[in-house]
């Protein structure tokens, strides 16, 4: 393995490890905050805090098991670190995260009695879902185009909840607004990156493909090769594209998960419940 690439996988697996004693220390954190909170409100954190623990579980199997889905790349030779394994942990993991900022913008949204924030946090699930299927549809025929299309549709969730917060703002309290400022602010970062840096790269190979005249698997040819091939490549050259999305995903991902479970959300007023109905 170049020293390179094994830098970087061994960094991921310290921050899975890392990752997991945060949760244990946000879990333990919130039983001793129970007392201070009603059944409901501890309720709806005990929910965030389970889905917190699928996404740091998800993250840390794939950090370990990295896998480069479409070229059936893996640095672990193997069934672990096949594609259909994978894609699967990662559906799972990512429906669960965006099922925390879904539950987080209801709760604010009912609290500034926010219509668009109402509407948003119901569409955020069903949204990704689709995402999730397009990503399959990648994976299984090696069509990059369903990649642009996952991640347009990742961009433009983020953007949604990014305009749903801001139109919070003006009924938020003023102690709530550095918090709602810090959430707006990393999702017009991430929302940048999808639509600077990461559709673009998809696009790009895509074009490249297209132009190649390569030829794609069917849907049933793409599940037979994702469930018995996969390759072991150890050199950095392979891998350095999806250095940079894969080392923020498993690391400040996380730790934003994670920090959902404790933090004030912003609201209209210092005490809050959260919504679980």
């Amino acid at each position: 393995m170049s020293e390179q690439l094994n830098f970087w996988w061994t960094a991921l697996c310290v921050v899975s490890v890392a990752n997991f004693a945060a949760w244990i220390w946000s879990a333990l954190a919130l039983n001793r905050r129970q007392s201070t909170m009603s059944q409901e409100e501890f309720r709806g954190r005990r929910w965030l805090l389970v889905l917190s623990a699928a996404y740091v579980a998800g993250c840390a199997y794939r950090s370990y098991f990295p896998v480069f889905d479409i070229p059936r790349l893996c640095l672990v030779d193997t069934w672990l670190s096949s594609a259909v394994v994978g894609r699967s942990v990662a559906t799972i993991a990512e429906l669960c995260f965006v099922g925390q900022w879904a539950l987080m913008l209801r709760q604010t949204s009912v609290e500034t009695d926010s219509r668009i924030g109402a509407l948003a946090s119901r569409a955020l699930v069903p949204t990704i879902a689709i995402a999730e299927a397009c990503s399959w549809y990648a994976v299984l025929t090696t069509s990059n185009l369903g990649h642009v299309i996952e991640e347009s549709l990742w961009g433009g969730c983020a953007a949604l909840l990014v305009i749903s917060l801001i139109e919070c703002w003006p009924r938020c309290t003023a102690r709530a607004r550095p918090l709602l400022a810090l959430w707006c602010a990393v999702g017009m970062v991430y929302v940048v990156f999808m639509f600077a840096i990461d559709v673009p790269m998809y696009w790009m190979r895509w074009l490249d493909d297209e132009a190649t005249g390569r030829g794609y698997l069917s849907v049933e040819q793409g599940l037979l090769d994702i469930s018995t091939r996969w390759i072991v490549s150890h050199r950095w050259d392979d891998w350095k594209g999806e250095v940079v999305w894969m080392s923020l995903y498993f690391s400040v991902a996380v730790w934003l998960s994670i920090a959902l479970v404790l933090l004030p959300w912003p609201g209209r007023h210092a005490s809050r419940t959260l919504t679980t109905r």
